[in-house]
């Protein structure tokens, strides 16, 4: 996988894709200040490894969840390396059946595709259809990383501007969970 090894602070010199351009807007209009690493699809987090290296913090796993009706949606971001049952999430927010939503749900509602889900897709719900769930353990990092909806640029930005300034800016209140490192 290229990865271009520079540490890039705000948004690239020239126009990138529409979803990723309304990203940087977001941050430039907020005043979050945000470092970025250009690199090939990164399609998992094991893909990330080297770019977490260069960008100087964990990037984050993102999960569109949707109860078996599909009635209701979910955004879960939690650590990267950490594994996910959905059981342990059901219990949390009483919502039998989890699975993962399907890519016209994250499309109609989110404007990303699978590949690049992130919490900086909120900015496309204006509706609040789709609920946020952060594990707990999110919160105790100072830095914070993510694609801006698209899966070959990885964004560094505080976990406080995440939290004070770009999800009230987004309209979108997290509901907190903990999640198991091992399962019994």
């Amino acid at each position: 996988m290229w990865i271009d090894e520079t540490l890039y602070a705000g948004r690239p010199d020239t126009p990138r894709e529409a979803r990723e351009d309304r990203c940087y807007d977001l941050l430039d209009r907020l005043g979050v200040e945000y470092f970025r690493v250009d690199h090939d699809v990164a399609e998992d987090i094991p893909a990330c490894e080297q770019v977490e290296g260069i960008l100087g913090c964990g990037i984050c796993k993102n999960l569109f969840l949707t109860n078996r009706q599909q009635t209701q949606f979910y955004l879960l971001i939690m650590p990267g390396e950490k594994p996910f049952k959905t059981k342990f999430l059901s219990a949390q927010i009483g919502s039998a059946r989890l699975s993962f939503g399907s890519a016209e749900d994250m499309e109609r509602l989110l404007d990303l595709t699978p590949g690049s889900v992130s919490v900086l897709g909120l900015m496309n719900d204006r509706e609040g259809r789709v609920q946020l769930l952060i594990d707990r353990e999110l919160l105790a990092a100072e830095s914070f990383g993510c694609h801006p909806c698209r899966n070959s640029t990885s964004l560094r930005f505080s976990t406080k501007a995440l939290m004070e300034t770009l999800l009230p800016a987004m309209g979108h209140e997290p509901l907190f969970v903990e999640l198991p490192w091992e399962f019994e």
